[in-house]
């Protein structure tokens, strides 16, 4: 489980592509402290590291992670926000996040608006009614809070230290990012269909 607080944003170092995909992630923590078998969202994908060194760690992903991510897009040099998994007693200062990855968003629109950025996003048909105006949304395993829905889009303001701390300061319209719903709303959508199919 993780918050979607961002505490570091990694970079993509190597990427072996045979059988599931193995990728090496250069990051600023201390690395002693990564258990192997942890697990770290990486831009909102919950991974299991398998091997780790002096700055970086290694993560597996299953064709399954990436046919359905943006990971399928990573190239060497990739951006990539890392938060560790939530440890008993840690400040909850997101919402509570599962690392799996609901579905792809596209950015359709940035504007600057002081000293924050208005940023729309639209979502594919599935995920249409499962999102909530002032609800919450982790994007590329970011927490954020979301202003407006209007049919298959929504939008978010974003704060100027998230915009400095997080890759949405890197992102353009067009680019692609990795959506988790609320975790409420996806049991809830999951109760209504079964009540349906009854």
């Amino acid at each position: 489980m993780f918050t979607g607080i961002i505490t570091d944003i990694g970079e993509l170092v190597s990427l072996d592509k045979q059988g599931d995909w193995r990728l090496r992630i250069k990051t600023n923590w201390e690395t002693t402290e990564i258990t192997i078998g942890a697990s770290i969202a990486c831009s909102g994908i919950c991974l299991t590291v398998i091997e780790r060194d002096d700055n970086y760690f290694d993560v597996a992903a299953s064709m399954e992670t990436v046919s359905v991510t943006t990971l399928q897009n990573w190239q060497i040099g990739t951006k990539i926000n890392l938060e560790r998994a939530l440890r008993m007693g840690d400040e909850l200062g997101g919402h509570i996040v599962s690392g799996h990855v609901d579905g792809i968003a596209t950015i359709t629109d940035i504007k600057p608006e002081k000293d924050s950025h208005h940023i729309r996003f639209e979502i594919e048909d599935t995920l249409n009614g499962l999102i909530a105006s002032k609800g919450s949304v982790s994007i590329d395993g970011i927490s954020l809070t979301v202003n407006s829905v209007a049919n298959n889009s929504f939008d978010v303001n974003i704060i100027a230290h998230t915009w400095q701390e997080t890759t949405l300061g890197n992102r353009a319209v067009g680019d692609t990012v990795n959506l988790e719903i609320d975790m409420l709303a996806r049991y809830v959508a999951r109760l209504l269909e079964t009540q349906k199919n009854q």
